[in-house]
């Protein structure tokens, strides 16, 4: 797979989720950048960084939160749509990607797709995401997301 993407937070150290798997498969890589200050987590702030051959993706895309109690809808929308535009700029099409706010529940999984795909589901340019989450959570996620493809039909 050439990329994953996750999300940081810029008042949580460590890293949780997706992307602190990810830290600690790459030995501490990305919590040594956000302890220099190089990264920090910061709404609208991205960061890519060589995955092999630590991990079995080409490229990390980190995507920068801002602080976690400011986090809501809009903020999700923003963070979803920067992701989009950046994989989009990169002409990365397949992805593993884990939805902003996800890990911790700062926004529901159905909301989060819900949202995703208004963001995003009419795009050509994203042929496919992996998406990371809980087993529950993939499972509503993706009853949101075969309820959301018959609405589209529908019309």
């Amino acid at each position: 797979m050439e990329l994953c993407a996750c999300s940081i937070w810029s008042d949580e150290r460590p890293a949780r989720g997706f992307a602190g798997l990810i830290d600690w498969q790459l030995g501490g890589r990305m919590s040594g950048l956000l302890k220099s200050g190089f990264v920090r987590g910061d709404r609208g702030e991205s960061l890519l960084v060589p995955g092999k051959p630590h991990v079995p993706f080409e490229k990390i895309l980190v995507v920068g939160l801002g602080p976690r109690r400011a986090f809501n809808p809009g903020a999700f929308r923003d963070a979803i749509a920067h992701l989009g535009r950046t994989l989009e700029r990169l002409r990365v099409r397949r992805a593993v990607v884990e939805l902003p706010g996800r890990p911790g529940d700062a926004i529901d999984a159905e909301q989060a797709i819900t949202l995703t795909l208004d963001a995003l589901g009419s795009s050509a340019d994203h042929d496919v995401w992996w998406l990371v989450d809980t087993p529950a959570a993939q499972r509503r996620i993706e009853q949101r997301a075969a309820d959301e493809r018959r609405r589209a039909r529908a019309l």
